[in-house]
């Protein structure tokens, strides 16, 4: 038995797996104040990259649209070195304005003229000076933050091994960012009725091998199913019952970043194939020299027989 997951064993509270592939928690948080549920640093720290430009242009263009707004209420007769004819040119005119002031460039052919049109360029300089400061600590903080770069297989296969049958999945890097003193835990959900109430229960998942010196290519963990194995005596038709989740954590230390670094994933019943291996993903080069790892053949994997008479191959 597991009791350290941190998770509870009460199922009827519980709904669906307890974490994602990509290792974060399957739950939905409420009952949050606004301010407390608005935390825009962790999301801006955390978001994919190509969310977090697309919030910085947006934000960009969307401040030096108010500005511009607020320099057409002020009249442009208050911009000195306006060049413009029609409405369309006298918006373009205080919008690159605007952005010339919000990034502090200042060309210096469009200048504020009065207290109105003075101060409001002022408070525009120190938003954008305070809103550049913000964009680079988060990009220094996004650059710098220690993360574990692992890929692991889309599926746990039900395989052959040696004189039995085994679980297995594997993982690997798939930077130059190699780790050290990997370790490699496990642990196996289902639920089970017991005194008449549907509980979840957490199992230790032993394997062959948990831990590595070094991981630089892919690695392929192995859980052999015997006697001692909580799958022991399961056959497909139980799995499913039961609801079975693997719980996956992986903790090594990075050598790019100098520090230790975690990573989680789940598979669940529904990710489990039975009678399968995975195929290779690295092989040498052409004068075996060095070796070429195949990252693109994580999940690949071919249909084999199980032992006759296993459960697992029902």
């Amino acid at each position: 038995m597991d009791n350290e997951t941190g998770l509870g064993t009460n199922t009827a509270l519980s709904g669906g797996r307890f974490f994602n592939r990509d290792g974060n928690p399957n739950m939905e948080v409420r009952g949050m104040k606004l301010f407390e549920r608005l935390n825009f640093y962790y999301a801006l720290l955390t978001m994919p990259q190509w969310k977090f430009l697309l919030v910085v242009v947006l934000f960009f263009l969307g401040m030096n649209l108010i500005f511009a707004g607020i320099y057409l209420l002020i009249g442009i007769e208050h911009l000195g070195g306006m060049v413009a004819n029609n409405a369309r040119e006298k918006f373009a005119e205080t919008f690159f304005f605007s952005a010339q002031t919000f990034t502090t460039v200042g060309y210096g052919r469009i200048n504020p003229i009065g207290f109105a049109a003075s101060l409001t360029a002022s408070l525009e300089a120190l938003t954008g000076l305070m809103t550049f400061a913000v964009i680079t600590g988060l990009i220094y903080g996004r650059f710098a933050r220690p993360r574990a770069y692992i890929r692991y297989s889309k599926n746990a296969i039900i395989a052959p091994f040696k004189d039995g049958v085994a679980l297995m999945f594997r993982m690997v890097p798939y930077t130059r960012n190699f780790m050290v003193n990997v370790e490699v835990r496990a642990s196996l959900a289902l639920r089970i009725i017991e005194e008449g109430q549907m509980k979840t229960r957490f199992f230790n998942i032993p394997f062959e091998i948990s831990r590595a010196n070094t991981m630089t290519t892919n690695w392929t963990l192995v859980h052999v199913i015997n006697d001692e194995s909580p799958f022991f005596g399961f056959n497909q038709e139980d799995i499913k019952n039961a609801h079975a989740e693997v719980l996956v954590f992986v903790q090594g230390f990075d050598e790019s970043f100098a520090n230790t670094v975690i990573s989680r994933t789940s598979y669940s019943y529904e990710d489990f194939v039975y009678g399968a291996k995975f195929l290779p993903m690295y092989h040498p080069n052409e004068n075996r020299s060095s070796t070429i790892l195949h990252l693109d053949k994580l999940d690949d994997y071919e249909k084999t027989t199980l032992p006759g008479g296993h459960l697992l191959g029902l």
